[in-house]
This record gives C-alpha cells, sequence and structure tokens, in this order.
C-alpha cells in the first residue's frame, strides 16, 4: 500500500490519517458462472441455488432459475459484494444469495481493511462510475477486465471511520428506499382509483358540499360514444421544405417534450404544425405511454403523421381523457391486446378513433379529473422529496467518501 505522502491520481488530497491504496491491494474478484438456459431449472431441489442474474434482480417477479451442485466459488452470500463488469457495466449488487453470473466479479475483499458499506458507497460514486465506464471501453458491450478493475483507487479511512461514515449514509439510504417504497404504494392506489372512477363503479359527490351526510353523488347512465366525438384530428400544414421555425415534438410516457432545436425540412416529409392543448401520440408506442397534451411553451411546434394531434370537443374533459385512455383495461378490450400486456403496435388515428367508450357527464369528468390530479400532486411531492434525499446523499458522499468532511468516531455528529 501506498502513503500519501504524493497527491494521489483521480484523488486529490486526502487526509493524513488516510492511505492510497489500489483495488488490487485490498481484494480478489472472481467471475460467475455461465451455464446455458437449456441446463437452468425451473423448480428447486435440495442441492441447487438460485441462479443470480442483473435481469432477475431488476425483475423479481420473473420466474426464478437454479443451478443443480454449483461449485462453492460461484456461490455468493447476502454479505458479498457484486459488480457487473459486462454490458451495463458499473451496477454494484449486494444483499443476494445464489450462484451469480458470468457478468459479475464477486469482490473478496479484506474485511479487517475495508468496510463493507464504505466500499459500496464508493464504487457507487459519480467519479468511480466513470471510472469504471471509461475502462470498461466504448464498444458494443463494454467490458471491464481484472486488470483495470484493480487499477482503480480508493482512499482508505481507518476502518472505524469507513464504519462511521457507512452509517450515515445508511440513515439516506433508508431515507431514499422509505420514500420509493411510498412513491409505489401511491401510484398503486391511483391505479386502482383510476379503474374505479373511470368505469363508474365508484361515483363521485357532484357538489363539495356534499358528502356522506347527503348522499348526493352524480347519477344517470353514461352514453356510450365513439372517441371521434370527444377528438378531432388536426392537420394544419407546417412549414414542408424550409427551416422549420419551431421544434419537433417528442412523446414518452405521457409527456410532451422538444425533440430538437432545428430541423431541415423536406418536400418529401410532409409536417404539420401543433398548438398548445391538443392531444398528440405517437403510433407506435402508443402503447407504452407515449401520448399526452401539448404544453403551452410547445405552442406552433410541429410534427409528422407519425405524432398525430387532435383538438378537443367541448363535452370532454382532458385530463380525464388522459387518465381514461392509460387504463390497462382499455388497451386490453379495445386493442386487442392479452392480459392487459402492452406490445409495439401501430396505433393509427381510425382505430382509434372508431373505439366506443362509456362517457360520463362534463361536469363528472372533471370531478374525476380533479380527485386524480390531486393524487398526480401527492406522487409528484414524494418524487420531489426522493430527488431531494438522492442529492443530499450524493453530496454527502463526495464529502465524507474523500475525507473533505470527517466524522467523529466516539459521537453522532459530522464534524
Amino acid at each position: 500500500m501506498a502513503s500519501n505522502k504524493y497527491l494521489p491520481s483521480h484523488l486529490g488530497e486526502i487526509p493524513t490519517d488516510w492511505i492510497r491504496v489500489k483495488l488490487a491491494d485490498v481484494m480478489k474478484v472472481r467471475q460467475g458462472l455461465q451455464i446455458a438456459i437449456s441446463d437452468r431449472l425451473t423448480t428447486p431441489t435440495v442441492t441447487s441455488r438460485e441462479y443470480i442474474t442483473i435481469q432477475s434482480i431488476k425483475n423479481q417477479q420473473q420466474a426464478r432459475e437454479y443451478v443443480e451442485t454449483p461449485s462453492q466459488r460461484v456461490i455468493c452470500c447476502k454479505d458479498d459484494v457484486l459488480m457487473t463488469r459486462t454490458g451495463n457495466t458499473g451496477i454494484i449488487v449486494t444483499d443476494v444469495d445464489g450462484v451469480f453470473h458470468n457478468n459479475f466479479f464477486l469482490m473478496d475483499f479484506d474485511r479487517k481493511k475495508l468496510d463493507k458499506y464504505f466500499l459500496v458507497d464508493y464504487l457507487r460514486t459519480n467519479r468511480v462510475q466513470h471510472l469504471i465506464l471509461t475502462k470498461a471501453g466504448a464498444s458494443t458491450i463494454p467490458d471491464l477486465n481484472h486488470k483495470d478493475f484493480y487499477s482503480i483507487e480508493l482512499p482508505l479511512a481507518p476502518l472505524p471511520e469507513q464504519q462511521k461514515i457507512a452509517k450515515i449514509l445508511s440513515t439516506w439510504d433508508k431515507a431514499i428506499t422509505t420514500t420509493e417504497k411510498l412513491i409505489e404504494t401511491s401510484k398503486q392506489q391511483k391505479k386502482a382509483l383510476m379503474q374505479q372512477l373511470l368505469t363508474g363503479k365508484k361515483r363521485l359527490y357532484s357538489s363539495p358540499k356534499d358528502g356522506p351526510e347527503t348522499g348526493k353523488k352524480f347519477e344517470g347512465e353514461w352514453n356510450s360514444q365513439p372517441i371521434s366525438k370527444l377528438i378531432t384530428e388536426s392537420r394544419i400544414a407546417g412549414t414542408n421544405g424550409e427551416l422549420a421555425r419551431k421544434l419537433t415534438v417528442k412523446l414518452y410516457g405521457r409527456g410532451v417534450t422538444q425533440k430538437e432545436e432545428k430541423r431541415l425540412g423536406s418536400s418529401s416529409t410532409k409536417y404539420y404544425k401543433r398548438k398548445s392543448g391538443q392531444f398528440i401520440y405517437s403510433k407506435l408506442d402508443f402503447l407504452n405511454g407515449a401520448f399526452g397534451i401539448i404544453p403551452e411553451h410547445l405552442d406552433g411546434f410541429e410534427s409528422t403523421l407519425d405524432l398525430p394531434a387532435f383538438d378537443f370537443s367541448e363535452a370532454v374533459e382532458p385530463k380525464w381523457f388522459i387518465e381514461f385512455v392509460s387504463r390497462d383495461d382499455f388497451y386490453t378490450s379495445n386493442l386487442g391486446l392479452a392480459n392487459g400486456g402492452r406490445k409495439a403496435r401501430r396505433v393509427n388515428p381510425k382505430d382509434l378513433l372508431q373505439i366506443k367508450v362509456q362517457v360520463p357527464s362534463l361536469k363528472e369528468q372533471q370531478k374525476i379529473a380533479s380527485v386524480l390530479t390531486a393524487a398526480d400532486k401527492e406522487i409528484e411531492l414524494l418524487e420531489s422529496k426522493l430527488a431531494h434525499f438522492k442529492q443530499e446523499k450524493k453530496a454527502l458522499m463526495q464529502q465524507l467518501l474523500t475525507g473533505k468532511r470527517r466524522v467523529k468516531i466516539d459521537t453522532e455528529e459530522v464534524a
């Protein structure tokens, strides 16, 4: 191990009681098991272990796979630290138990010198992540080799200080995890509320003054009518063949954003001018939620007919319409998708406009929209809180993991 007598490369200055090491000084890594799909078990046995892949970690809902009688060398436990070395290089994984895939490094680090959670936090810093990706290369499939990984430098604090730093950062992790769970719960609650309100299974009170005591809810049957009665396609010619004054429109996840600052028009490609307040969607990605209402700051922007736009009639509340077409069962019932799935398929305006839907009165639409808007605001507040927590932890990591800010070992305070 090298002392910090000189300024270490990449790290900058570090405290005099810290030392500069390379990862090779404090650990050895080993790769996991590459096993053919045909050799994987779908049902566990007494002597099998679960197969840990990046896909199985990201998607807890997918079916589990198992490996029969694996070698001890490719088995990891919850106290180990893994990192993806190819593909999505640099993802740090811990608290998993099973047989790890060949795409992972398992780090056999010196636990007398290095705290597990200090190591995990350090490897997740932006600087180290950037370094890992740079060393992995810019090929189609980035690949980090042992030598390059070992060359990464680490500012090694005394073990008690590492443990204190890790403990402080863990409080932010808990806050982040708790907020993420609250967001997911709120989203599921909104989804259930949408299902009830947008199908008429639950009717709202027609006036703010009404409530359980008066029992004055919206009444009456909803009208069945085609979507063509609610929206009308707009085709206002754009600036074809010229340098466009406005931008093209890009949609994703029920949002509308700008794609580029300028575009050179083409006589062979027709562009159409769009107005704020219009409904617009992507023919190819509609089923994945690529739709929204054009905001004021994109008024006058242009798109091709692959992004058709529509004017709302006076009989429809735009927010209600957006929520209505967001429902999974809307796709299943009207666009032929089994089990609520969403697959790539072009949705042309004529197909959308001919779909018949049950439509409540405008006042009931507006009331439903206001309730769902309130649910959205709750989710947005939680997402803002989550972003704040992540930013605060990121700033604290930058200070604590480099020694720029020291901790007091004998108290809970940060110096």
